[in-house]
């Protein structure tokens, strides 16, 4: 297992590699630049700014110099907030993107399992039908429309919770953490449902039965083992995404994560601070990624000789 773990790790590093280069050149070549929306500049503070900033020199040498302050960790400075670098304005809204996602996450996966298991256990009943109901209404709505509607509903007629804004309050946060969590609740639920299904077929779960094992014990510890598998697979992406944040649930409740910044980097062409997002983003997913298969390997040592 722990060659399996090592053979995982060197492998991520050639993608970590290519998303670094990848997002690099995209930036450089697309048209404009950080400073040309900037008005009244003349040509010599321009060049002043791209000098200072090394914008002047070959693309080869700015990528080679990026990736030297990469193995110091070094992100580089915020070009558009002059007086922060990268690493601190990550810092600065990591924690909070960390907290929603987190709890959005673990409330998705404890209620879409719960789900996915009463619904196989259940099937064509009311509990299915109800399970299927919000699998379709998290799958089939987006986000953008999910969270207008209940700041509507919560925050301006009920007045039960605030609109937007972020204070640190439970209040502020249950908006956010629902309806980032909806989406996931509907994959893991009907994911869940379909393994449970397939894992109660099995020739391993009728021998458990045909030994007079308790129904209990057989669900909890073969069938559930079996069906999380697939489930465990899914969850280990999902939860790297929706714990870094999310960029349109974090722009929707005027949440300070890193999705914002990400936005906005975006949009201003501040190169140092969308590679940085990018960089952080993708190294999570890659490490979720290891985690799930080094975890599907324990529970399936198969998995660990694919």
């Amino acid at each position: 297992m722990f060659t399996f773990a090592i053979r995982r790790i060197l492998g991520a590093i050639p993608t970590l590699f290519a998303l670094i280069t990848i997002s690099f050149f995209i930036m450089r070549v697309a048209p404009g630049g950080p400073f040309s929306t900037n008005r009244k500049l003349t040509e010599a503070v321009l060049a002043n700014l791209n000098k200072a900033y090394h914008l002047d020199e070959p693309l080869w040498m700015q990528f080679g110099r990026y990736l030297w302050g990469l193995a110091q960790f070094d992100f580089g400075p915020s070009m558009k907030y002059r007086d922060y670098s990268v690493t601190e304005l990550i810092v600065q809204g990591l924690p909070v993107s960390l907290e929603v996602g987190f709890w959005a996450m673990l409330l998705a996966t404890m209620i879409g399992i719960a789900l996915g298991i009463a619904g196989a256990l259940r099937r064509n009943g009311a509990t299915d039908f109800t399970a299927g109901v919000v699998a379709m209404v998290g799958i089939a709505v987006p986000t953008f429309v999910i969270g207008p509607l209940l700041q509507t509903l919560f925050g301006l007629q009920l007045g039960w919770l605030p609109v937007a804004g972020w204070d640190g309050s439970w209040l502020a946060k249950i908006q956010p953490i629902l309806v980032l969590a909806l989406p996931n609740i509907a994959y893991i639920s009907r994911l869940t449902r379909g393994s449970m299904i397939e894992s109660l077929r099995t020739n391993y779960v009728r021998t458990a039965r045909a030994k007079g094992i308790g129904a209990q014990r057989v669900i909890w510890k073969h069938a559930l083992t079996g069906a999380m598998l697939p489930v465990i697979a899914y969850l280990g992406p999902a939860t790297a995404i929706t714990v870094t944040g999310s960029v349109v649930i974090e722009q929707i409740y005027g949440i300070p994560g890193i999705g914002r910044y990400f936005v906005e980097g975006a949009s201003n062409r501040d190169y140092p601070l969308v590679m940085g997002v990018t960089i952080l983003y993708g190294g999570i997913v890659i490490l979720a990624n290891i985690v799930t298969d080094v975890l599907r390997g324990v529970i399936d040592p198969k998995v660990s000789y694919e």
